[in-house]
């Protein structure tokens, strides 16, 4: 039975209040197979575009979607995000790598709000290099790991 659907069919969010307060973390990640045009402009790390530098841009709005959650997935908790780092490296296949982690003192978890973090990081990077190019693909949006609360997952 999935959790967010009520006795009548209905869905709702999770009633948390019986819960108690565990320590939480989540860890999920993105790919960006970036095009050459793209991948020529990489300097010291980073991508200079029009719109200013392109990885720190996006660990930013990335950061911003962590906190906002709640406002984007109707039954997601708002929630007092303890931590988020929000990493964006390059693979041996130099494509990019987005790596979000949340940590929490709550009754419900930050899963959630990871997969959010990289999401948004790596479809700011579409954005910002979009006027290069639109052969930019972002996959393989994944939670990585979960501790705390009923079960942990790595």
């Amino acid at each position: 039975m999935f959790s967010h659907i009520k006795k009548n069919n209905q869905p709702g969010m999770v009633d948390v209040s019986e819960k108690d307060i565990t320590h939480r973390n989540a860890k999920a990640s993105a790919l960006i197979q970036l095009p050459n045009e793209i991948k020529s402009l990489v300097e010291d790390g980073e991508i200079e575009s029009k719109k200013g530098p392109v990885l720190t841009t996006a660990i930013i709005a990335g950061t911003q979607a962590v906190k906002k959650t709640h406002d984007l997935i109707p039954f997601c908790h708002p929630l007092s995000i303890n931590s988020c780092d929000i990493s964006i490296d390059f693979n041996d296949e130099s494509n990019l790598v987005v790596t979000c982690t949340v940590g929490i003192n709550a009754k419900t978890g930050v899963e959630m709000e990871a997969l959010t973090g990289v999401s948004v990081a790596s479809l700011t990077i579409y954005d910002m290099c979009k006027s290069i190019s639109h052969e930019i693909v972002i996959s393989d949006i994944q939670l990585l790991e979960k501790t705390g609360g009923k079960s942990d997952i790595s």
